[in-house]
């Protein structure tokens, strides 16, 4: 669900600097960057681009976009959703920069979406399906970082994909990992865990934020490994480009095309980017707004302009394109991040990291990060949920755990597309129940039926309404009451018609009220009218 309630938010600059913020936000922006950046890397690397790519993108999705969004709690970056279509579109198109012209104007088209409102159908996004999406995120955050968690890094950093790019699947994986494991990882992933579940728990040192500890950790361990039967390999490790110099900074940076502008298959890489990225955002920004614990609402037609600057941004500097992140946006979140501000740093400490310490990065290994994603994993993948959403009935639980499944054993996009397709059937059944309230009355002492249609009565409704009024007892007296629709699809009306020129046939005596001959679509005003009326 959106609304307007954020749109003047990026001009209310003074709460983004206040203490109380900015305590929470700055140390979440770190926990943040230390999981964006092999996360930006590994699908760099797994989309065929540069690595700088992805490092580029993630700064240019937590400053560009973060600044621009009205969501206070979503990071961007390159995303593991479309690792498929950038290869094979890089492939296709001959160069490089031919795609990044492709993603400049993928930006363009989704700035155009934006404009339109196309940010609306987010509202359609059954809470089912989310709550199942965001369980699915945490079920592989578990199963993927598993390998890494004991040294086995075949797949890439921020795979979601069930069939993976190296021909293994999220369990084989698992199951070679555990016939290759690192004791060197495993050590570092232990520790970590421990220090990611027992450290917040000592109040006096709760103050340095675990991810931070857990990293420090990793590196310090990393060197005293060297040149043991514990030595970590660089595969184990972050492995960040590192620049020299200002112009070899400088040199990394590649340009769009232009010349390709009429070329078909470049607007048909962009308009495929572009619809890919804006449902994958909008599905991410409904999640994170359902674990944002002041439950604030982000603008989505907004959303959809940030991402297409970020995505123009990263298209003209030679970056991949982006969309909001589940998986680094629930780290800020489990990291106790409270406005924009946080995925804003997170963008500077990418660009900083990678101008003065990417030596030291490099020494970061895997299996720390690991740790911090299997705890993100275990969060938003807690038992609860699943008892929540058991107590919340069939018509809720049968689509969340469909999501769930389908997501774990394909990938993002195709899973919530199956669990869509569960939770409108599931919500077309309970529509289909609900077109009217069905009551006998007396009537100086004869039986009346009364069917009192609902609010509104759409195409939807017309093959239960037909059901009811062919099998209604014969020779009764029947009242259709329409006083309170502001909506009866004319297909409906037909059938309401129809019965009532026939009903003689069946010795049935039928009164219409307050039904049109035609109705409107009835527009917002006129809906909030007709409830406060009723209330």
């Amino acid at each position: 669900m959106t609304n307007n309630s954020n749109k003047n938010t990026f001009f209310d600059i003074s709460k983004y600097f206040n203490s109380t913020n900015l305590k929470k936000d700055l140390p979440a922006s770190i926990v943040v960057f230390l999981v964006a950046l092999p996360l930006c890397l590994g699908i760099a690397l797994a989309s065929g681009a540069p690595l700088f790519a992805g490092v580029l993108t993630g700064i240019i999705g937590g400053i560009v976009v973060s600044a621009i969004s009205g969501s206070q709690l979503s990071v961007s970056g390159p995303a593991a959703g479309l690792t498929v279509i950038v290869f094979g579109a890089i492939a296709s198109l001959g160069s490089y920069e031919t795609f990044l012209l492709a993603v400049v104007l993928a930006g363009l088209i989704q700035i155009i979406f934006g404009f339109l409102k196309a940010g609306i159908i987010a509202n359609y996004f059954p809470s089912s399906v989310i709550e199942g999406m965001l369980a699915a995120i945490g079920i592989i955050l578990i199963l993927k970082q598993l390998p890494h968690a004991v040294g086995f890094d075949s797949d890439f950093e921020g795979d979601e994909s069930f069939f993976q790019a190296d021909h293994e699947n999220t369990f084989t994986a698992i199951a070679a990992a555990s016939n290759m494991i690192s004791y060197g990882a495993v050590i570092i992933s232990v520790l970590s865990l421990l220090i990611m579940i027992y450290w917040p728990k000592i109040k006096k040192m709760s103050a340095i934020p675990a991810p931070v500890l857990v990293v420090a950790l990793g590196i310090i361990l990393t060197i005293l490994f060297q040149n043991t039967g514990l030595a970590l390999s660089q595969a184990q490790l972050v492995n960040i480009p590192v620049v020299n110099s200002f112009s070899e900074f400088t040199s990394l940076f590649s340009f769009p095309d232009f010349s390709q502008i009429n070329n078909q298959a470049v607007w048909t890489v962009a308009f495929t980017i572009a619809i890919v990225a804006s449902i994958e955002t909008l599905l991410s920004i409904e999640a994170v707004d359902k674990i944002d614990s002041l439950k604030r609402v982000s603008p989505t037609n907004r959303e959809l302009l940030a991402q297409g600057l970020g995505n123009m941004t990263s298209g003209m500097l030679g970056g991949l394109p982006m969309t909001s992140v589940i998986v680094r946006s629930s780290v800020n979140v489990n990291s106790g991040g409270r406005t924009k501000m946080s995925a804003i740093y997170h963008g500077f400490w990418l660009l900083l990291s990678l101008l003065f310490i990417p030596v030291l990065l490099n020494k970061i290994p895997l299996a720390c990060l690991a740790a911090i994603l299997l705890i993100t994993g275990y969060k938003l993948a807690n038992i609860s949920l699943f008892k929540k959403m058991w107590k919340n009935g069939k018509d809720q639980f049968i689509p969340f755990v469909v999501t769930v499944l389908a997501i774990v054993f394909t990938d993002l996009l195709k899973g919530v597309a199956i669990g869509m397709l569960v939770g409108v059937f599931y919500i077309l059944r309970t529509n289909l129940r609900n077109p009217y309230f069905f009551k006998f009355e007396e009537n100086g002492g004869k039986e009346v039926i009364r069917i009192k249609l609902a609010q509104e009565v759409s195409f939807l409704n017309k093959a239960a309404i037909q059901y009811t009024l062919i099998n209604l007892p014969s020779e009764s007296d029947v009242i259709i009451d329409g006083t309170d629709s502001m909506y009866i699809d004319r297909d409906v009306l037909e059938i309401i018609h129809n019965f009532k020129h026939n009903a003689f046939s069946k010795g049935t005596i039928v009164q219409i009220l307050n039904i049109r001959d035609s109705y409107e679509v009835p527009s917002l005003k006129e809906l909030v009218y007709k409830s406060r009326k009723n209330n």
